[in-house]
C-alpha cells in the first residue's frame, strides 16, 4: 500500500502512548521462555514481538521469522540448548542474506550442533538442540551486540555458567548493557569488565512482574517532527529518566537541535524551543545506530549538515541502511555520500515535493523519513513496514494532525 501524509500547519501539540521497547520485550520474552516465572507488562506490540511468541510458543521443526533480525539471533541460541529438539529457523529473503556465522561459530564453540542449509554463514539454520559442554568463548564483538546478547541470555542456564571474551572494540554497548541489566533484575549475576562478560549460573529464580519501559526509537520520530515544527509540544508515555536503552541519548542529541525534554512521572514532554537557530550536527552513533536514519533526515528538513560516525552495522540491516539513506535523501534533493561506516550531508534549504520514499522492508525507513510531511507533500511504498516496530504509527501520526491518504 502506498500512502501518501499531506502537509499541514506546522504547529504540534498532543499526547501519544507508545508501547513497550521491543529490544526489551524481545530479550524478556526470551529470559521468560528459558526461566519461567516472569510477568512481562507492556509488552511492545510490534510485529517483531508477536514473531517472537509464536516462534517460541510453537512445536512445528520450522520456525519462520521473516524480517525480525533480533528474533534469528536469539532464538539461533536459544533452539541450541533445547535438548532432543529439531528446528530449521529461517526467514525472508533478506534474512537469508544477512550474516550469522560469528554467532553460529560461538554456539558451535560451546558443543552446540547447527548445520547452515544453504549457504555457508546465513539462515536457514538447522539446529538440533542439546546441552553445551564449554563454558568459554571467544567471538568478534564490533559486528553485532545481538550476537553477545544471544550468548549472555542463555548462559545461566550453563552448568558451570560462561565467559565470553570479546574481540575489538564492541558495537552498541548500551543493548549489552540492557542485557545484562535485565538479567539482573531476574537474580542473574553478570560482570563485563576487561573485554570479557562472565554470566553465572541459576537454578531457581523468583515469580516477579517487570514494566517494559517505552521504546525510545519510537519517540525519535517525535523528536523528529518537534525538531521541524514552527511551534510543538508532544507529551509521549511511558518513559523513565533512567533508561535501560541505548537510544535515549535522543534527549542530549535533540536538545543541540531545538527540542527540549521535561519529564514528568513516566511521561516526557517534548518542546520546541522558540528563536533556535541549528548549527551543523557531528555525531558519533556507534552505540545507537538505530537513530541515525531519524537524525539524518532531520538534519535535512533542517537545513543543515550532518556528518554521522560509528554506523558500520547499518549495512547487515533490514536493509544496507547507509545506501537506502543516500538514495532517497537524494530523491528529496540532498547532496550525500556515505562511507562504510559514516554519513555526511551538506546543507540544502529545497526539499522536493511528492517524492515516494522507498522503504526496502526497512520500519525505520519509513518512520524516519515521515516528520519531513511538516515540510513537503511525502509519499511511502509499503506503508505497512511500520508494522515490524509501531503498528499504530500512522494513527498517532493522523492524531497530531499529519493527515494520510493511499495512493
Amino acid at each position: 500500500m502506498k500512502l501518501k501524509l499531506h502537509q499541514k500547519a506546522p504547529q504540534l501539540s498532543g499526547t501519544i502512548k507508545i508501547t513497550g521497547s521491543k529490544s526489551e520485550s524481545n530479550r524478556l520474552l526470551i529470559l521468560k521462555a528459558l526461566y519461567g516465572g516472569l510477568k512481562i507488562e507492556n509488552l511492545s506490540n510490534s510485529e517483531d514481538s508477536d514473531v517472537m511468541q509464536r516462534a517460541l510458543a510453537t512445536k512445528e521443526k520450522v520456525v519462520d521469522v521473516h524480517h525480525a533480525g533480533t528474533a534469528m539471533r536469539f532464538l539461533t541460541a536459544y533452539f541450541s540448548i533445547q535438548k532432543d529438539r529439531e528446528t530449521v529457523l529461517t526467514g525472508s529473503t533478506r534474512m537469508k542474506q544477512r550474516p550469522i556465522g560469528i554467532l553460529v561459530d560461538a554456539l558451535r564453540g560451546l558443543g552446540a550442533d547447527i548445520t547452515y542449509m544453504e549457504q555457508e554463514g546465513y539462515a536457514p539454520l538447522l539446529i538440533n538442540g542439546r546441552s553445551l559442554n564449554k563454558k568459554e568463548i571467544a567471538l568478534q564483538a564490533n559486528v553485532s551486540s545481538q550476537y553477545i546478547s544471544a550468548l549472555m541470555m542463555i548462559g545461566a542456564t550453563l552448568s558451570e555458567g560462561l565467559q565470553i571474551k570479546l574481540m575489538g572494540d564492541a558495537t552498541s554497548v548500551p543493548y549489552i548493557e540492557m542485557t545484562r541489566a535485565l538479567l539482573a533484575q531476574l537474580g542473574i549475576e553478570s560482570s563485563f569488565k576487561d573485554k570479557k562478560i562472565k554470566i553465572e549460573p541459576v537454578t531457581d529464580l523468583e515469580e516477579q512482574s517487570i514494566v517494559v519501559e517505552s521504546d525510545w526509537s519510537s519517540a525519535s520520530y517525535y523528536y523528529g517532527l518537534v525538531a521541524l515544527a514552527e511551534k510543538a509540544q508532544v507529551q509521549l508515555s511511558s518513559y523513565k529518566r533512567k533508561s535501560l536503552q541505548g537510544d535515549a541519548v535522543l534527549r542530549g542529541i535533540y536538545e543541540k537541535m531545538g527540542v527540549s525534554t521535561t519529564f514528568g512521572e513516566n511521561i516526557i514532554i517534548l518542546t520546541k524551543k522558540e528563536g533556535f537557530k541549528p548549527k551543523h550536527q557531528k555525531i558519533d552513533l556507534v552505540n545507537s545506530p538505530d537513530i541515525a536514519q531519524t537524525i539524518a533526515v532531520t538534519c535535512f528538513g533542517m537545513g543543515i549538515g550532518c556528518d554521522l560516525m560509528g554506523l558500520h552495522t547499518l549495512k547487515i540491516k533490514e536493509t544496507d541502511r547507509l545506501e537506502a539513506l543516500k538514495i532517497e535523501l537524494s530523491k528529496l534533493g540532498a547532496v550525500i555520500k556515505v562511507t562504510k561506516d559514516s554519513l555526511h550531508l551538506e546543507p540544502s534549504q529545497q526539499i522536493n515535493a511528492d517524492v515516494t520514499i522507498k522503504t526496502y522492508q526497512d520500519h525505520r525507513m519509513a518512520m524516519a523519513f515521515a516528520p519531513l510531511a511538516l515540510r513537503v507533500p511525502i509519499i511511502f511504498e509499503d506503508a505497512e513496514v511500520v508494522n515490524k516496530s509501531y503498528p499504530d504509527f500512522w494513527d498517532d501520526f493522523s492524531a497530531l494532525g499529519i493527515k494520510n491518504s493511499s495512493v
